[in-house]
């Protein structure tokens, strides 16, 4: 059986980051991914949004992670030339009945730190974007977006300047946490040997969707390692032409998400989502977006911009995100589970904002393990 330091399962951005936050700590760290490159799941399937860390409950993992992951991040690209910008984004009322919405979002934004939220009103809003409707409105100066594929590929040059080692294609079978580290079974492919056992003396599960069924297959791990899953499906809808809007629109939160709300790229393409559709995968997930589900869009678009043209949406892209809470049931926290000392540890749940504390994140794993 072959002996290793670190596995770190997976490698979507948390993973990388994790990966290369334990390199440089000096850790012998090799990542094990089943797919063929970086970043093949959520980590590529979403708004590309730097979060200021508004929305999330004072003193959760997700509000501590995302206010630090966000300065991080952002001296990150500045010193690695990685694309991105601040341009901000308009969190919007349309009805009377979500003012109140708007009063909570801004003491949640003040309590966690981001005191430059500023509530603008519905006449300074239309002033920053002429094509929006609104009743009123906060303004978020420290939203911003970026490149996430180079931002993961710089994650992963400085994991391997650092010693890590990638083994594409590779999955976990399944394993086992003894007394001298976590037995794996690892089926590397045909091409590469095929299944083999080796002994981590550290594993950091950071599968992402599939966190708990790693965890459910390796023997050992105490019930509290072992969380449910659920899968929230979001759809994303591209607009055909040029968007009026130099900053990003968000509606006030709906249950499980963010609302649909308007994003850019950095060539200034917008897109629309995700929303809402909570699914249970068969094998495989399936990320066909169905055109007949922005039907919905439209509406809920039209509340903020009543000028989105007719037949202005087109298909885009879907992702699906990791939750731990099933459907109408309040959002869960970050959820990192230590067991076995330092042996095993497994970060479930890492949704939204995952990765704008990615970073952070994987700052606070190291240091987890540092302090078993």
């Amino acid at each position: 059986m072959d002996e290793l330091d670190c596995v770190v399962v997976g490698a979507g951005v948390v993973g990388l980051a994790v990966a290369r936050e334990l390199a440089m700590r000096g850790r012998d760290v090799v990542v094990v991914e089943q797919h063929g490159a970086i970043g093949a799941e959520t980590s590529s399937r979403n708004s590309e949004v730097i979060h200021a860390g508004l929305y999330y409950p004072t003193g959760s993992l997700k509000a501590r992670l995302c206010v630090q992951g966000r300065d991080m991040l952002y001296d990150y690209c500045a010193h690695h030339g990685i694309p991105l910008r601040r341009c901000g984004k308009l969190i919007v009322a349309t009805r009377e009945d979500q003012a109140g919405q708007l009063d909570a979002i801004l003491a949640q934004a003040h309590a966690n730190g981001c005191g430059d939220v500023v509530r603008v009103g519905a006449s300074r809003a239309r002033e920053m974007e002429p094509s929006l409707s609104c009743i009123d409105a906060l303004h978020s100066p420290s939203t911003g977006i970026l490149d996430s594929h180079a931002y993961m590929l710089a994650l992963r040059g400085d994991a391997e300047r650092a010693g890590a080692v990638f083994a594409f294609g590779s999955r976990i079978l399944g394993g086992q946490v003894r007394q001298d580290g976590v037995a794996l079974q690892v089926d590397a492919g045909a091409g590469y040997g095929g299944a083999s056992d080796v002994l981590a003396a550290t594993v950091i599960n950071c599968a992402g969707l599939w966190a708990p069924a790693l965890a459910a297959s390796l023997d050992g791990l105490p019930s509290s390692a072992q969380p449910a899953a659920y899968f929230a499906k979001g759809n994303y809808y591209a607009l055909a032409g040029k968007a009026p809007f130099t900053r990003l629109i968000y509606p006030v939160p709906q249950p499980g998400g963010l609302g649909v709300h308007l994003t850019l790229d950095l060539g200034g393409q917008a897109r629309f989502g995700p929303d809402v559709e909570w699914i249970t995968p068969q094998g495989d997930i399936d990320y066909t977006v169905d055109p007949r589900r922005a039907d919905a869009f439209y509406a809920e678009i039209r509340a903020y911009w009543p000028d989105l043209p007719d037949g202005a949406l087109h298909p885009a892209y879907a992702g699906v995100r990791p939750k731990l809470a099933p459907p109408g049931a309040p959002a869960a926290d970050f959820r990192f589970e230590r067991a076995s000392g330092a042996r095993y540890l497994g970060l479930y749940g890492i949704e939204s904002p995952g990765l704008t504390a990615s970073l952070a994140i994987a700052r606070h794993a190291a240091d987890m393990l540092r302090d078993a």
